[in-house]
């Protein structure tokens, strides 16, 4: 009797009335486009000294014809062209989570383990019931329980999962009804209108409801997987719509790759686009070289300037036009008369990595790995998704250097494992449910994903198309068409004819033993040093083991289940 006494002072309020009651976040400011307040006419003592103004305007003139691209003001989309989400009714909430809560404690009790609610935290899509245990309870047993807690709360999956920073656990546990989280509600929050970042991105709400914004620069680059229907190709076009509206073509250029046809293609015509949208896996492979041959420009450029990173060399290229546009006419820019090129940043966009992946394995691959290693700094970034979150798709290689990664609901322990390094997305329950877990975090965080219809892409996409012209860039297509030629001539690489039929085998072998060595080979498979050793390089090049070390022997990427999961999918 006490416990359940307990449970009134840990429920939430009865709410009123729908009408006067908000969405999950605060009320936040409504959207609205900073503009410039006409500067202070100059003094009249002063004739021969411009205007604040007029410096602004040489300014804006200065980059623009360093970016080789007119003077056009990039128009920013309204926020009427987005819908918000409809308001729904929470009469019957409080009973609903008093009977859960009640069933919950008496679950636990009738396998012996006697715990306590502290707080509950209704989300919108799961609630969360805040336990504290007693001490002598291992967290292993509860998490033993999952099956069963979720058949007594006639839920078809409940997570359980340490709360930070708090001496408790979280059992979490899906609404009868979902609540959507439009994407208009999480732009129009002080945490995206507020956001000086270029990149910032409109994620979703937490497990409080709170608006989630986040900044891809800081990623640097991002994996998402998911199975189909989990709501991983709406939160791409959430990340594209949030660029849309908080970046201009100056600031943010795109490069979409989808192999599919059916994602990205009617982002064709944005100003944002270097290059159409890329369906052809064979140029897919010529883009990402053109962009590790831009990554290596920018940094040439860096050095010659004596900059570090991107923003700091356009800070730079900043100065120098404020200079030449202050300095008389006959004046050189800078004392060496060498004039900077302002950069913008980059976003690659690659929609389905699996299909990519089987035309052309190695060149995707090194490519990827290169831009994610060292792009940071050049102001370019990745976001890189599949629907096959499998090991010889996600390689051991990529996963290492993608620190921030975002999971839907998959079908087993084993590709969350692949995504995230730990088990928890085979608990969501799809539609936009996802695990977010950015690069220094240690535990996943669980976000309800933004939802963008789309009629509304249309609208912003069309908006965006008759206010701004494209241009496209002619040396990025003129390099992916040599590119295409190139490899279409040599006929292109064919990882199953070079494939050694033993390299199955070998690969057996390795994970088993959990080493990897070319003596271990010859001996288990009765080999000569150069096939071994070959068969090694083709495992390193599939992302089975890692590189060469030294004296230290070659770290094995993939678990047994791994390779269990890429067998079948080749007998499939």
């Amino acid at each position: 009797m006490e416990q359940r006494r307990r449970l009134a002072d840990v429920l939430p309020e009865e709410p009123g009335d729908a009408e006067d009651t908000p969405p999950w976040d605060d009320d936040t400011p409504p959207w609205h486009t900073d503009s410039e307040v006409p500067p202070a006419p100059p003094e009249e003592d002063e004739p021969n000294k411009p205007s604040d103004h007029e410096v602004q305007a040489q300014v804006h003139r200065e980059i623009a014809d360093a970016m080789e691209t007119p003077v056009q003001e990039y128009s920013f989309p309204p926020l009427e062209l987005l819908k918000a989400a409809p308001r729904t009714s929470t009469a019957g909430v409080r009973s609903e989570l008093k009977d859960s809560s009640e069933r919950l404690v008496d679950t636990l009790a009738s396998f012996g383990i006697e715990m306590q609610i502290i707080n509950i935290v209704r989300g919108p899509s799961v609630t969360r019931f805040e336990m504290q245990m007693e001490r002598g309870i291992k967290f292993s047993r509860i998490t033993a329980l999952s099956d069963d807690i979720a058949l007594a709360l006639g839920a078809d999956s409940v997570r359980i999962a340490p709360i930070p920073d708090k001496l408790a656990i979280g059992i979490e546990v899906p609404n009868k009804h979902v609540q959507t989280v439009a994407l208009r509600d999480v732009i129009s929050s002080r945490g995206f209108e507020q956001s000086p970042a270029k990149l910032a991105v409109a994620l979703g709400k937490d497990i409080t409801g709170s608006a989630q914004v986040i900044d891809l620069a800081k990623m640097p680059h991002l994996l998402i997987a998911g199975t189909t229907g989990s709501g991983k190709s709406v939160c791409i076009n959430s990340i594209l719509i949030s660029l849309l509206y908080k970046s201009s073509p100056e600031d943010v250029r795109l490069i979409m790759i989808d192999p599919k046809m059916v994602e990205l293609g009617n982002y064709n015509g944005i100003p944002h686009l270097l290059i159409p949208v890329v369906t052809d896996p064979k140029k897919a492979s010529g883009a990402l070289s053109w962009a590790v041959g831009e990554m290596e420009r920018r940094y040439a450029l860096f050095a010659a300037a004596g900059v570090r990173d991107l923003g700091d060399y356009n800070r730079q290229v900043r100065m120098q036009a404020e200079q030449a546009a202050a300095a008389p006419e006959d004046s050189e820019a800078t004392p060496s008369g060498r004039r900077l090129e302002a950069l913008p940043q980059i976003v690659i966009v690659i929609d389905e990595l699996a299909d990519l992946m089987m035309v052309a394995a190695k060149e995707v691959e090194t490519s990827i790995c290169r831009i994610a290693q060292k792009a940071r700094a050049a102001g370019m970034h990745l976001v890189v998704a599949t629907q096959r979150p499998s090991a010889d798709v996600i390689t051991g290689i990529m996963k290492s250097n993608i620190p921030s990664r975002i999971a839907f609901a998959v079908a087993s322990q084993v590709e969350s494992r692949i995504i995230l390094d730990t088990t928890g997305a085979e608990k969501l329950i799809g539609k936009g449910d996802m695990l977010y877990s950015p690069i220094g975090m240690s535990k996943p965080v669980r976000i309800q994903g933004c939802f963008v219809s789309s009629e509304e892409i249309e609208r912003v996409i069309a908006h965006v198309k008759s206010t701004s012209a494209v241009e496209y860039s002619q040396e990025v297509m003129e390099h992916i068409e040599r590119q295409a030629d190139a490899d279409s001539s040599s006929g292109g690489y064919n990882a199953a004819e070079d494939e050694d039929e033993l390299l199955p085998q070998a690969i057996t072998i390795v994970v088993e033993s959990g080493q990897a060595s070319v003596s271990m080979l010859q001996r288990r498979l009765k080999l000569g040093y150069a096939r071994a050793a070959r068969l090694v390089d083709q495992m390193e090049q599939r992302g089975i083991v890692g590189p060469f070390e030294g004296s230290k022997p070659r770290q094995v990427l993939i678990t047994k289940d791994d390779w269990m999961q890429i067998q079948l999918r080749q007998k499939i």
